[in-house]
């Protein structure tokens, strides 16, 4: 875990609130804490999403995560 990645008890306290991500073309899906420590860490240094570091996986995959629940309204709930 990262500096400023989320705490186990702050994952248990959202990581329930979101949707499944479920893997396309056979592939599975990737960790959700994985990707929202990704998204968070975007949001919080303000880079772009390219330059975000490595370990929160692909860029793009994190990217259509952030807008694809933006879409479903997941952040406004």
């Amino acid at each position: 875990m990262g500096r400023g990645d989320l705490s186990d008890a702050e994952w248990e306290l959202i990581g329930p609130l979101l949707p499944p991500e479920r893997g396309r073309w056979a592939r599975p899906a990737g960790d959700n804490r994985r990707f929202l420590n990704g998204m968070l860490h975007v949001l919080r240094v303000g880079c772009p999403w390219r330059d975000r570091h490595e370990r929160y996986g692909k860029w793009n995959s994190v990217h259509v995560r952030f807008r694809r629940r933006a879409e479903q309204g997941v952040w406004d709930a």
